[in-house]
């Protein structure tokens, strides 16, 4: 298990973060005046040249799954070379999640498939939908986003408020488009992997939120890291440590960039605050009377709000870029929204948004294909037609790759 874990550690850390620590480490010198006269810069290579191998992160993850599992004896050892390498790089979900398990996941391959034409039409609505949301609504969100981002200081108040609210939805149709794409595709094989989203962003507090989004991930940190440092069972700045710990992790995995640390770190903020305030703000609402509906809706909109602005360090290149954002975002000097000058996009945006959040809380991210299954053949060979004519007319034709592709 120790050689396992060196190896995976060593590769994604080799791959996706020496350069960041090497740069980091200079810096550190140049600010003490300690850096020597002839750096990396004048040597025959550069660790910035090293090309990042697209889903590393989630593979390795996987991977490291396994070896613990064994350990731990909760699985035992698959002999075969073909189905452990079947698990490892199972290709719809090999770059971008979910995270699966040797347990779940290798029992599976041992089983006989037989074509299930309900299976396969289940898996195709679910890809499909993967499409719409990339395609049609997180694309066209991104148009506006990296509008914002282009020049901070080119924009003031409500574009980069606009902006702000955005991107938050644009990461999570564009992540849970690839999920979709991912679930669908092995459906259409007969195989089953597990959901990685539960209405996210209706969560009402930042526990509830990262119980809810990218769940596969989480539940490894929770299993191989969280528990392992003492679990729930813990004294108080114990536990404020190891949530600490976790969201530098958390941080750290979506990129070697000081950007996603602070991210981290902010998320961990929230969640420490609210567990040591959950007691006396449960006696505050229960003296006051304050109906359980109330506080619901007020945890929400702390709870988004603080997502939104948090995730303005994620989009941004540097933390200048971000601090530079989040000043400009509080200036406003007119009432100007539209960056792209396009007021008709701009409202579909809107519209696209309250469309999927609608279906997203009828059904969840999961139950999809119940909109479609069950209805009638007219009525149904009515939707898929009426989907392609929205594809094909509403789609933004640009090359862009899914936004998990580079963690």
């Amino acid at each position: 298990m120790g050689l396992s874990i060196l190896v995976n550690i060593g590769l994604l850390f080799t791959f996706k973060y020496l350069s960041f620590f090497t740069s980091s480490i200079s810096q550190i010198f140049n600010y003490f005046g300690l850096a020597p006269d002839h750096g990396m810069n004048a040597g025959s290579y550069s660790v910035s040249d090293l090309i990042l191998p697209i889903g590393i992160s989630f593979y390795t993850f996987q991977t490291l799954s396994y070896s613990i599992d064994v350990y731990r004896g909760t699985i035992v050892p698959e002999k075969h070379l073909g189905r452990f390498a079947l698990f490892v790089a199972f290709f719809p979900q090999l770059v971008a999640g979910p995270i699966e398990r040797a347990g779940r996941l290798l029992p599976q391959f041992k089983e006989r498939i037989i074509a299930n034409p309900e299976s396969i039409k289940k898996g195709l609505i679910l890809i499909a939908w993967g499409f719409f949301l990339k395609v049609v609504v997180a694309d066209r969100l991104g148009v506006y986003v990296d509008g914002a981002h282009s020049d901070p200081e080119l924009y003031h108040g409500l574009p980069l408020l606009i902006s702000t609210f955005f991107f938050p939805l644009q990461l999570y149709y564009d992540f849970s488009a690839y999920t979709a794409i991912a679930i669908g595709v092995a459906h259409t094989m007969g195989y089953n992997l597990m959901h990685n989203f539960n209405k996210p962003l209706f969560a009402t507090s930042s526990a509830s939120f990262w119980n809810r989004w990218h769940i596969s991930f989480m539940l490894w940190l929770k299993d191989y890291l969280y528990k392992p440092m003492g679990g729930y069972i813990v004294k108080k700045p114990i536990l404020i440590r190891n949530v600490l710990i976790i969201f530098f992790i958390v941080g750290l995995w979506h990129g070697a960039n000081w950007t996603f640390v602070i991210w981290g770190l902010l998320s961990a903020f929230l969640l420490i605050v609210e567990a040591a305030t959950s007691r006396i703000r449960r006696k505050v609402f229960s003296r006051l009377g304050i109906a359980k509906g109330i506080v619901n809706v007020g945890g929400w909109i702390i709870t988004m709000s603080y997502l939104m602005f948090s995730l303005v360090f994620f989009r941004s290149p540097s933390i200048e870029h971000a601090l530079l954002y989040l000043e400009n975002m509080f200036l406003i000097t007119n009432l100007h929204i539209n960056i792209l000058g396009n007021y008709f996009e701009l409202g579909l945006c809107f519209l696209l948004i309250l469309s999927v959040q609608w279906v997203h809380f009828i059904k969840g991210n999961n139950r999809i294909h119940e909109f479609v299954i069950n209805k009638p053949l007219l009525k149904r060979w009515t939707l898929y037609t009426s989907y392609i004519i929205i594809i094909v007319l509403f789609a933004i034709n640009r090359q862009h790759t899914f936004i998990y592709f580079q963690f």
